[in-house]
């Protein structure tokens, strides 16, 4: 199959530029595993025109507009870009795509914590989506790893069902200061400052978490019933690595109009190191635009 432009990741960043290359008519397709991260987050409330609406809800919104201005939208996963004579060849688990240019938004996942216990109790009490799973521990004890936006998100949302949240913090709580105001006012959110989990143990399911503090050395262990990662995120830049230029992050390298080191290759979101390493719906979604312009003004020079 021929195109103009494959675009490589179905969240904020590639929906976008979907939106935006259908608007400049030029032929595009977007492959994809799922729907991104951002479809795990809770709530959003910082993005214009919404008080508040789930990532999930978002991300479907956008899909519908990319697909009402022509984007198709193709569920499955890339094994391999070469280029080829005129642009680039991907190859999916189906099917093989012939573009003439391609833009990268793979987008992150969730870091995991490598700690004793945690493959093990993955799904047995471990989760890296609380909007996915948290609905299963009502009226219960739960943890979040994590001290940033994401947990602290995690941590409200999570106790809406549960009786205690206690969140697990390597050293303060960072980002908006909405969200610490937030967390700060809530007694049955206990938080733990400059710990670190060393261990997450169980029986059958996850029953408890070893926690260290990083000052002290004190070892406690702490029993809850659900356990919610929310540590960071790694960016999904694997299929590309040796291909386009890496920082010491993994994150692709990218200048203002979005360009990779590889002519006609493209990149946007959470991948690249554009937007002051933001990681907002808000930033990829601005990225997802401009590699869309840069793609329309390449294919422009190349009649």
């Amino acid at each position: 199959m021929k195109t103009d432009c494959v675009i490589i990741g179905g969240g904020p960043a590639g929906l976008t530029a979907s939106i935006y290359l259908s608007r400049y008519m030029v032929k595009n397709i977007i492959i994809a595993k799922d729907m991104g991260m951002a479809s795990e987050t809770p709530e959003i409330e910082n993005y214009p025109g919404f008080t508040k609406i789930s990532g999930t809800e978002l991300v479907q919104k956008m899909t519908e507009q990319a697909k009402h201005f022509g984007g198709e939208i193709i569920y499955d996963e890339v094994e391999k870009i070469e280029k080829a004579d005129e642009g680039f060849r991907i190859k999916t688990h189906n099917t093989e795509y012939d573009a003439k240019t391609v833009i990268l938004a793979m987008g992150t996942h969730k870091r995991k914590l490598n700690v004793p216990g945690e493959e093990k109790y993955t799904g047995k009490g471990v989760s890296y989506c609380a909007t996915c799973d948290g609905a299963f521990f009502q009226k219960t004890k739960v943890g979040v790893a994590g001290g940033a936006n994401s947990a602290m998100t995690t941590a409200l949302l999570l106790r809406k069902f549960d009786d205690e949240v206690h969140m697990f913090i390597h050293s303060k709580l960072k980002g908006d200061d909405i969200l610490k105001d937030r967390i700060m006012k809530d007694d049955k959110i206990i938080k733990y400052y400059n710990v670190e989990i060393e261990e997450v143990y169980g029986e059958q399911m996850l029953t408890g978490v070893k926690i260290k503090d990083r000052k002290t050395g004190e070892v406690k262990n702490v029993e809850i019933n659900g356990l919610f990662v929310e540590i960071g995120l790694i960016p999904n830049t694997g299929l590309v690595k040796g291909m386009v230029e890496l920082d010491e992050k993994g994150l692709i390298k990218v200048n203002s109009k979005m360009e990779t080191t590889i002519p006609g290759m493209f990149a946007a979101g959470d991948i690249t190191t554009g937007s002051n390493h933001l990681e907002q719906v808000i930033t990829a979604a601005a990225e997802g635009a401009i590699a869309a312009d840069s793609v329309h003004k390449y294919l422009s020079s190349q009649e």
